[in-house]
């Protein structure tokens, strides 16, 4: 594999690999948010309620978010780019299904599932391909930077893209699209994605612990969720999925210590630089979905506004965020990584705050635009650092695990975003919307907060030769 030097840039086959790869991470994220413009359509069309798309919503982020950490340890034993083009498939076979479900039940099958369960096997090869292949830490910034702008934009656009294509067709064809998105990335893949180490397959699985993990972050949420039905259920719901993970964490730490194969080290959790990455990339994600759902849910159901409108309003978040991912590589030649995380959440917290101040003493649809803008300006400016600290606190060995755990916990942080600011919004968004929309962003701003004091708490010259140095250190075998 070529060796690049600290200014050399990517050559154009490595730049061809990361269309496919960027395309993959753009469709997925996409797919979490362009459902959101399309509530009262697809409530009507399927005879549901704004309760059910959300929940539909929330099961395809928790799908990915629970099934992540295994999808990143399958591509050890099957590799990378098999698993990649398996989750393709899949994810292909959910969009179509999805675009002919006669009811929320069918939709629920494709989307939330298939398309869920399509996504978890994809995405962890897409940056573990990107970390093996792009071996100088330099050209590997750039490459997650690349990747990391598209998921954002993704999500960000989702709204816009899915509110034209509603407008102008129907939901179903939103669907289609993301199944061509799929065709075409399946054609790249085949002529420009190659894997760099080779698959393993007498490697063992955890089973039990792919299971527990699961089980845990699926009663979580789903307790999330339960909170506007019975609060003591949803206390039951939290409390037993606490418990569940708790128990996965004991039982990889025993199997460790027995020598059998565990589905994650507990070496990525003594990483103190990479644990601190993964609460920013959970709230980051977090504040990204949950604005999403509730903004474009309050435009709707409250204000009356079709996808079309709801779309276009949003643009102003997937403005900021082109335009500070556009900007990523320049600010992270004269900043340090954590200096730009830091920043991001200010800007982004600030940007909730006008979306909570400005709407509340205005009628005009305008006044979500500013706080819109800033929130995706501030997750565009450190989606990329959390990204790039986190997986270069590890080596290329520890790829496999870092990679499905670091995209389960941003997946969890979409999927927690949806589920509990939505449901915050849903529960009196028909008898007090103001009030409810009003608390529904105050716990996104909150989150924002804990997001800003782990960041916070991030080395002060976490800069290339930090994340160099702590490569290294992770890499006894280098």
């Amino acid at each position: 594999m070529t060796q690049h030097t600290a200014t050399e840039r990517p050559s154009n086959a490595l730049r061809r690999v990361l269309v496919p790869l960027a395309l993959a991470q753009f469709i997925c994220s996409f797919a979490g948010s362009n459902m959101n413009v399309m509530i009262n359509d697809i409530s009507e069309d399927l005879n549901t309620t704004v309760q059910g798309v959300q929940v539909a919503i929330t099961i395809f982020l928790l799908v990915m978010a629970a099934l992540m950490i295994p999808g990143g340890k399958l591509t050890d034993r099957y590799g990378r780019k098999r698993c990649f083009n398996v989750g393709l498939v899949v994810y292909g076979v959910g969009a179509l299904l999805s675009a002919v479900a006669p009811g929320l039940g069918i939709l629920i099958i494709g989307n939330s599932i298939l398309e869920g369960v399509g996504t978890a096997l994809l995405i962890p090869p897409v940056y573990i391909l990107t970390t093996l292949l792009f071996t100088e830490l330099g050209s590997r910034a750039r490459a997650f930077g690349a990747i990391s702008a598209m998921g954002g934009i993704g999500a960000a656009a989702g709204p816009l893209i899915g509110g034209l294509i509603t407008s102008a067709i129907s939901w179903r064809a939103a669907f289609v699209f993301q199944a061509l998105v799929i065709a075409v990335i399946v054609v790249l893949s085949r002529r420009y994605v190659r894997d760099p180490v080779p698959a393993d397959p007498t490697r063992p699985f955890d089973t039990g612990g792919a299971v527990l993990s699961a089980v845990g972050l699926v009663l979580v949420v789903t307790g999330i969720l339960a909170a506007d039905d019975n609060l003591w259920l949803m206390v039951g719901l939290i409390v037993a999925g606490a418990l569940v993970l708790t128990w996965f964490f004991l039982s990889m730490r025993a199997k460790e210590r027995a020598g059998r194969e565990a589905l994650l080290s507990m070496a990525l959790f003594r990483n103190r630089v990479s644990n601190l990455g993964l609460v920013t990339q959970n709230t980051q994600w977090l504040i990204l979905m949950g604005t999403s759902f509730v903004v474009s849910a309050y435009l709707q159901v409250v204000r009356g506004y079709n996808a079309i409108q709801t779309g276009v309003i949003f643009t102003a978040a997937t403005v900021g965020l082109l335009v500070s991912s556009l900007a990523a590589e320049r600010f992270a030649k004269r900043r340090a990584q954590r200096t730009l995380i830091v920043t991001g959440f200010v800007v982004t917290i600030v940007g909730v705050g006008l979306l909570l101040a400005l709407v509340n003493a205005s009628e005009i649809v305008w006044a979500f635009v500013p706080g819109l803008f800033l929130i995706g300006f501030g997750l565009g400016a450190m989606l990329t650092p959390s990204v790039n600290i986190v997986q270069s606190s590890f080596g290329d060995e520890m790829q496999g695990e870092i990679s499905g755990l670091s995209r389960s916990v941003s997946n969890l942080g979409s999927s927690i975003g949806a589920a509990l600011a939505g449901t915050i919004l849903v529960a009196g968004i028909t008898r007090t919307p103001e009030r409810s929309y009003a608390l529904a962003m105050a716990t996104v701003a909150a989150t924002g907060i804990i997001g800003l004091v782990a960041a916070a708490f991030l080395p002060g010259s976490l800069g290339t030769s930090t994340a160099r140095s702590a490569t290294r250190k992770s890499s006894p075998g280098r």
